[in-house]
């Protein structure tokens, strides 16, 4: 007989953070994040390992502190917001590495592009908060190719720098309320 109970989490939005960074005109970086987003957690017994995990971050709500490039980024040249309003991610495995080290794999989708991607996630504890709920946060982090995901658009400069670089970092902090 198995002992296993199915656990539920749910992402705090409140506090939890997508952003991503890319490099620009090769010189610089450019920071930004996306504010509306959903994510799940389903786990076995107390402890995430083996854990399963879904997340969806909705293309309308990309923001980098400029609404021109905001506009570009959800236009056809790269997201396309209309045809593709959401990016998705579902897990394979969420396999321990080390003390509160994890190794996070799964199916990412973009722009109808579907690839499979690997995520450093570093576990920051679980605690019960002073209205009784219990939570628990990680930080993911991990890097793309977002031409992989058919963001394709590129232009170089006069002297033959590429305008946006071809990685893209991606850093999640996010806390998950038990159910």
């Amino acid at each position: 007989m198995s002992t296993n109970t199915l656990t539920q989490w749910g992402i705090d939005t409140t506090h939890s953070e997508i952003t991503f960074k890319v490099k620009h005109l090769v010189i610089s970086t450019v920071t930004g994040k996306f504010k509306q987003f959903d994510a799940s957690v389903e786990t076995d017994n107390e402890d995430f390992e083996n854990a399963r995990i879904a997340f969806e971050a909705a293309i309308d709500s990309i923001d980098t502190g400029n609404e021109d490039r905001d506009n570009h980024l959800k236009s056809d040249d790269f997201f396309n917001a209309v045809e593709y309003p959401s990016l998705s991610f579902v897990s394979d495995s969420f396999t321990k590495v080390g003390d509160g080290l994890y190794r996070l794999t799964g199916d990412l989708t973009i722009r109808g592009n579907t690839r499979k991607v690997e995520l450093d996630a570093e576990y920051g504890g679980t605690v019960v908060d002073p209205y009784g709920n219990t939570k628990a946060g990680f930080e993911v982090s991990g890097k793309i190719n977002r031409k992989e995901f058919g963001l394709t658009w590129s232009a170089v400069t006069e002297a033959g720098n590429i305008v946006v670089s071809d990685d893209v970092k991606l850093n999640l902090n996010v806390q998950f309320t038990k159910n």
